[in-house]
């Protein structure tokens, strides 16, 4: 083993000892809080979960795409708020500035981000422009040297709480769908930009997701991301692409967590005299559900590889989130099932990741979403191959 292998096991080794003794104890406490200490989220940032996607020359971590998949299956293994809370920075929310920004953005912001002093997030989608992300309705309108934005973004992961906004906008009204679309870096306390409260939701209690709001916001043209407009969208595409293999390790975890419980109750609850663990349907669920999180991780790892060696994986990013999201989905609705009227209960460990888990086949692309390019994409390989 090398010295770099060492190095990763032991900040694996570290990541997974404070998911077990700082957050998992306090998964109940958060969800009915719908807060997560200060105390914890220090412990984040001491622990350097904020940076572990930032390149090493800005104060991050560097890991590769497959380290990160590592990292991902074991964070979330504690209910999934804790993740969302530094997730952003060591994903979606800093992807945009490591792959397009300029020397004087990662400069001045990723270090930042990587130490968690500042809580990045990503405000792409809008009320109406969520699956078709090209529709976008908020606007950017140049002025001298400066942009006036007007607009609102929803279902904003960390919205209410995040120091630097990266917001997509519609620079040039001229063109429709994703040509003129521009990304913009605005910190909290510009004139015009607001945050809702947070949103009371059905599962993920204790992540802080909300609106912003644009109202004759007022930014310098070195706002935008790269410094050159109309290039916002794909610079978007660059960090769902990613994200959408982080999410992937993101569902695997609680499904990993969720066999060990399932296992767990089997082998103490009783039924007719023996452990439900002994009738062959329950041990049918067990298995069908360890050998998805199998498949899931196989596919995952195998992508976030191919990733690091340059390779072209947008449809697989796709398969691997619509892959690894309805496995998870299906896994927490057997733990519901085997942990029986108690799984309906609230404050049980299957009752809490069937609410947390279900938002994994919603966002960074539905279901049908990702159905629909992995269609195309398909099709368009096999029109290339006969055309050969």
């Amino acid at each position: 083993m090398t010295s770099t292998d060492q190095s990763f096991e032991h900040l694996l080794s570290s990541v997974r000892e404070f998911i077990r003794t700082e957050c998992i104890p306090y998964e109940k406490e958060v969800d009915l809080a719908d807060e997560i200490p200060e105390r914890i989220v220090q412990g984040m940032r001491d622990l350097g979960l904020f940076g572990h996607s930032i390149p090493r020359e800005f104060g991050g971590a560097g890991l590769t795409s497959e380290q990160l998949s590592l990292v991902n299956m074991e964070v979330s293994q504690a209910a999934t708020t804790f993740r969302a809370r530094f997730g952003g920075n060591t994903g979606i929310a800093s992807e945009s500035l490591i792959v397009d920004g300029t020397p004087d953005q990662k400069k001045k912001y990723l270090p930042k981000l990587a130490s968690g002093e500042l809580t990045g997030c990503f405000a792409l989608t809008e009320p109406n422009a969520g699956s078709d992300a090209t529709a976008q309705k908020t606007t950017a309108i140049k002025e001298g040297n400066e942009y006036i934005l007007n607009g609102t973004k929803c279902f904003i992961t960390n919205a209410p709480v995040a120091d630097l906004f990266t917001v997509f906008a519609r620079t040039d009204q001229t063109i429709k769908g994703a040509a003129g679309v521009t990304a913009f870096l605005i910190e909290r306390g510009t004139s015009g930009l607001s945050t809702s409260q947070r949103y009371q939701m059905m599962g993920q209690r204790g992540s802080p997701v909300g609106e912003v709001i644009l109202e004759n916001c007022r930014v310098s043209e070195n706002a935008i991301v790269g410094g050159r407009p109309g290039l916002g969208f794909r610079t978007a595409m660059k960090a769902l692409n990613k994200q959408r293999i982080n999410l992937a390790g993101l569902c695997i975890g609680p499904a990993i967590r969720l066999v060990k419980e399932m296992v767990d109750y089997a082998r103490t609850r009783e039924q007719f005299g023996q452990a439900i663990g002994e009738f062959q349907l329950v041990q049918q669920m067990i298995a069908e559900s360890n050998l998805e999180v199998y498949a899931a991780r196989a596919l995952l790892l195998e992508t976030a590889r191919k990733r690091d060696s340059g390779q072209d994986v947008t449809m697989e990013a796709s398969m691997c989130k619509l892959l690894a999201s309805e496995m998870c989905g299906r896994v927490a609705d057997r733990a519901v099932q085997i942990f029986g009227g108690a799984g309906y209960i609230a404050g049980n460990v299957a009752e809490q990741f069937y609410r947390d888990v279900r938002l994994f086949r919603l966002y960074e692309g539905t279901s049908q979403i990702h159905l629909v390019n992995i269609a195309k994409r398909t099709m368009a390989m096999m029109n290339e191959v006969k055309s050969a």
